[in-house]
């Protein structure tokens, strides 16, 4: 008779998996058929939750070094168990809402269900320091005290770093520096709070800073009337029926801790499936991008800013002797390049990747200072894991523009699109000491089985701008660490490499080191015509720095209507001009200013050397460019929309500023071809709209 074969931990689980299994269909049969009642469909299902979460701990513990022979493909075998597991726990749970009585149980919670080790230890100590007190007391306790989330978890006061306004019910709508007593953390981001008018939801983790900064006098006085409070509860709870006085705030805290066990974050599913690399977050930059304030996209930073009084401008200021824009020196203005990145991880299978890209800004360790300007990264599938900016040889570029979605580029060799230009500049006037550039390095994928779009940041990193002395750092290359997580979490590492078990020794971690991610930025001086045009830049800016003298050729556009055509300062009159109305769109969409670079280029290069030194004739020149290319191309039907990461419309929009951008260079050489090209009937106008022609002052100042 042979010997029974012998199965290592990987082997049992999967089988402990398939009973699992095999028992959630059989009681999804008994729940369809009411084979049973309610309340012993809801045992089984605690119960199957419970061995479910146990062997998923287990699974979490193992490592390849516990088989007892090799095992190919461990680890992705790991990951397919782990991801099995993950959908019988969602099922479990929806399953147990059905089930569950409206309001909880009068037993004392499962530790186990809630998936938090810290509650079961506290549940075991309260078992244990009730367990000499009266019968009678000890079931008017747990009726009372069963529904609040707070004997889960031991409450700690976070601060909220931004608005955060619910948008679903069980959420808790907080304000920026409002502090939280945080019930209970979740693994989903997602932490139960609780504000200071007793207010209860969850709210993202994100949102939240450790209250490191509230002082022992603020700590007392809310000590105090918490006490003065637990008083009154007391003598009203000797007054009112306990059952009548905690009805409705039970069921209210039922449902947000219920809503909170069944939400499940869309990385947590990819992380079961292994398309997600440890330390990946949802991107924190792009979702104050995209769904928090305008303040954040270069367009609001190009308009001029009021003062106090609102009576005259706070950056924007006329030289009365030349009529140019004054010169504003700000505490803070560097140029640097972005340089490589090294030892990226990247996304396993399952995700497609539509761009690799660093969004930047200014960034004091607390809020984010400036606009969130993104580059995106020259990708080479030969080397995944190393990322580059600024190709600028010939061959690069010829492979850009064969590249799907195509990059309009213009013929002149060494010329980048703005989109892929690493050289970029900072202008800041905070005086914090903490200044710095936040760079998080990110990806947009698209989920092949659900067409799911989304961000994950693959980790940031900080460049601290002013050192210990209060100056300016020097110039020169610095190589930081990426790290993973957010910017408000710390000590996330991306994908260590190191397992479980593995020496920690000096070589060790030197190697260790070694293996992390970085990120390479130059800092460097610019040059005294650069440096004269970023003076005339608002005091608050993060851009490409190729585009430098057109953004300061708008701003002294901007202070002639402003400051010289207005009849008086106090005058807020509509102004008639295309260029101010439309030019700060440009600056969120780059193929569009690129478009503009390109058609003033060819037209600088028609001008003598003293044409070029005129500035009322470059003013005039600059506003029939700007009507011939960008504003042509805005009320363009053939333009799509601009939508980031869209190859369709990538695509289809090169094609359009390519053909546009020729059939003006093919024109310059006519006398007044830039006024007949935009006023061409072949070139059709989409419906016109007032707003395209008039400068509202009173919408546009920050």
């Amino acid at each position: 008779m042979p010997l029974p074969k012998r199965t290592g931990p990987l082997q049992q689980v999967h089988r402990e998996v398939d009973d699992i299994r095999r028992k959630l269909d059989s009681l999804l049969k008994d729940v369809q058929s009411k084979a049973e009642s309610k309340e012993e469909a809801f045992r089984r299902c605690q119960e199957l939750q419970t061995s479910a979460e146990k062997t998923l701990n287990d699974l979490t513990k193992l490592t390849k070094a516990d088989e007892l022979a090799p095992v190919g493909n461990y680890d992705q075998r790991k990951l397919e168990e782990e991801g099995r597991l993950q959908n019988i726990l969602e099922q479990m749970n929806k399953l147990s809402l059905e089930l569950s009585p409206p309001g909880p149980s009068f037993e004392p919670p499962r530790g186990d269900k809630l998936k938090d080790k810290n509650s079961e230890k506290s549940l075991e100590d309260s078992d244990d320091d009730n367990s000499d007190e009266d019968v009678d007391n000890k079931c008017c306790g747990d009726e009372s005290q069963a529904p609040k989330p707070s004997s889960l978890s031991e409450p700690c006061i976070y601060m909220a770093l931004s608005d955060f306004k619910g948008d679903q019910e069980g959420d808790l709508s907080v304000q920026k520096g409002e502090r939280l007593n945080i019930i209970r953390k979740t693994s989903d981001g997602w932490w139960l709070a609780e504000d200071s008018k007793g207010n209860r939801g969850v709210v993202p983790r994100t949102y939240l800073k450790i209250g490191s900064n509230i002082s022992d006098k603020d700590k007392d006085e809310e000590e105090e009337e918490e006490e003065s409070e637990e008083d009154e509860e007391e003598g009203d709870s000797e007054e009112l029926d306990d059952e009548e006085k905690h009805s409705d705030a039970t069921h209210s805290n039922w449902s947000t801790f219920r809503k909170a066990l069944t939400e499940i974050d869309a990385t947590d599913v990819l992380s079961a499936m292994g398309a997600i690399p440890s330390g990946f977050r949802p991107s924190t930059l792009n979702k104050l991008l995209v769904e928090e304030d305008a303040k954040y996209k270069g367009s609001f930073q190009m308009q001029p800013q009021l003062s106090q009084s609102q009576l005259s401008f706070n950056d924007l200021f006329l030289e009365p002797d030349t009529g140019r824009v004054r010169s504003r020196h700000v505490k803070t203005c560097v140029c640097f390049t972005l340089w490589s990145c090294k030892r990226i991880p990247t996304p396993g299978v399952g995700v497609q990747v539509l761009s690799r890209h660093i969004r930047l800004c200014a960034y004091d360790g607390t809020q984010v200072l400036s606009n969130i300007h993104t580059v995106r990264v020259s990708y080479n599938t030969k080397s995944p894991k190393t990322w580059t900016f600024s190709p600028r040889t010939s061959g690069l570029l010829g492979r850009l523009t064969r590249a799907k979605p195509p990059i309009c580029l213009s013929q002149t060799v060494g010329v980048l699109p703005t989109l892929l230009n690493g050289d970029c500049f900072l202008r800041c006037n905070s005086d914090s000491p903490d200044l710095g550039i936040l760079f998080e390095l990110g990806v947009t994928f698209i989920r092949n089985s659900t067409g799911e779009r989304g961000d994950l940041s693959c980790g940031w990193a900080f460049l601290k701008l002013i050192d210990a002395a209060g100056n300016q750092i020097p110039n020169r290359t610095y190589e930081l660490p990426v790290s993973g997580g957010t910017p408000y979490e710390k000590d996330v590492r991306v994908e260590a490499s190191l397992t479980k078990g593995s020496p920690a020794g000096v070589f060790q971690q030197m190697l260790q080191a070694r293996r992390q991610p970085t990120l390479i930025i130059k800092l460097q001086s610019p040059g005294s015509r650069t440096k004269a045009s970023l003076s005339l830049l608002p005091d608050t800016l993060l851009y490409c720095l190729s585009c430098v003298h057109l953004l300061a050729l708008y701003r002294q556009i901007l202070a002639d209507a402003l400051l010289v055509d207005r009849a008086t300062m106090q005058n807020a009159d509509l102004i008639c001009s295309p260029v101010l109305s439309t030019f700060p769109t440009l600056v969120d969409q780059p193929d569009l200013l690129d478009a503009v670079r390109m058609a003033w280029m060819n037209a600088e290069s028609n001008m003598s050397r003293g044409q070029k030194r005129d500035e009322a004739y470059l003013k005039q020149e600059f506003f029939k460019v700007y009507m011939a290319s960008a504003y042509s191309l805005l009320n363009s039907p053939t333009l799509p929309a601009y939508r980031w990461a869209d190859p369709v419309s990538e695509e289809w929009r090169s094609r359009v500023i390519s053909s546009t951008l020729e059939e003006l260079k093919n024109a310059s050489g006519q006398s007044g071809s830039q006024e007949a090209f935009a006023e061409s009937a072949a070139h059709q106008q989409l419906a016109f709209d007032v707003a395209e022609m008039t400068f509202d002052l009173l919408q546009a100042t920050r």
